[in-house]
């Protein structure tokens, strides 16, 4: 038999990833060595400083190194990170802005260009309610450190208005003294979590929106996947799918547990009832991997990148993703 390949995974804690992290799930000649990291400092480390074997990554990210034609990582359809972003949008209440249309010509701000839920957002907001991101002046920085830069330097993008903010200030602190209308942030800025006067969400009932988007469009959008490094999977070609297949294996695990009424898995009193709702809306397999079984997002993400000039060209699937974990064998 031969030897196991070592691998350094960087992942968030997710129950949809435990088992491989507990090791209820193997996987298939490779013994894991599981880090679990908040999902920024996995990107910074793995693009930057490229730390680990594997690893959680930025989808926008991972599009921008394969459109340069330097991406380090090969990407598997592991998407352990997707979220409705309607409620990423934050608003100062006192700037007349009462639905999206309203942000046409504000100062919005957000803490990268580039990032996943933003991309989304924007399209989002060009897609169902006519908000181009030529509409906007852009103010990018940190959401409560000053600051924070781009991930990667964005060459200058025709018709958008993108600056920095002062390296001595922050997002929510800018939205808090109203030098901001609004703000997209996957995080929730603490002047909001504070209750701040004159800051709300623009979209409050955010959850009745966000399924109605779903009823509509029937897109889940996909923020995060997993990679891994491009050189040891030219060394070790059955990697990617190996590594996929005890995503899926541990995603089904999880699954299963948020419909266990015995005894609940998660802090919730009536967990198996928002599980039972969500299935009734999305289907049993509502959190997908794969590459068919999304590829109404991955088509959508790729379009919307394009469109907002972080790549040079519309990226199709095999840009993205090894013929072995696109093609999956069936029984």
């Amino acid at each position: 038999m031969g030897a196991e390949v070592h691998l350094t995974l960087a992942c968030g804690d997710y129950d949809r990833t435990r088992a491989i992290r507990d090791g209820r799930v193997k996987v298939e000649g490779c013994a894991i060595n599981y880090l679990p990291m908040e999902p920024e400092e996995a990107f910074h480390r793995a693009f930057k400083h490229r730390e680990f074997d594997a690893s959680e990554l930025s989808f926008s990210s991972y599009l921008r190194t394969i459109d340069a034609g330097n991406a380090p990582f090969v990407g598997i359809p592991a998407f352990v990170s997707r979220l409705f972003r309607h409620s990423a949008v934050y608003i100062r209440t006192d700037r007349g802005i009462r639905e999206p249309a309203d942000l046409k010509g504000k100062l919005i701000g957000l803490p990268e260009y580039q990032i996943t839920a933003v991309v989304w957002l924007r399209g989002i907001m060009q897609d169902e309610y006519g908000v181009k991101p030529t509409d906007i002046r852009w103010r990018q920085g940190g959401i409560e450190e000053p600051g924070r830069m781009e991930r990667t330097p964005l060459k200058p993008i025709p018709g958008i208005e993108l600056q920095s903010i002062p390296s001595d200030k922050t997002l929510s602190g800018m939205l808090e003294s109203g030098e901001l209308d609004a703000l997209y942030s996957a995080r929730a800025p603490s002047c909001f979590l504070r209750g701040a006067p004159n800051v709300a969400r623009l979209f409050p009932n955010f959850r009745d929106v966000e399924k109605a988007y779903y009823r509509k469009t029937s897109l889940f959008p996909v923020m995060h996947l997993i990679g891994i490094k491009r050189h040891i999977v030219e060394q070790h070609p059955w990697l990617p799918a190996s590594l996929y297949k005890a995503f899926l294996a541990a995603k089904q695990i999880a699954l299963h547990e948020v419909k266990e009424i015995n005894a609940l898995p998660v802090t919730l009193p009536w967990l198996v009832a928002e599980a039972q709702e969500t299935v009734d809306l999305m289907g049993e397999d509502f959190w997908r991997y794969g590459v068919q079984e999304n590829i109404k997002e991955i088509d959508t993400l790729t379009r919307y990148a394009y469109e907002q000039g972080l790549v040079s060209r519309k990226l199709t699937a095999e840009d993205l993703f090894p013929a072995s974990v696109i093609e999956m064998n069936k029984v």
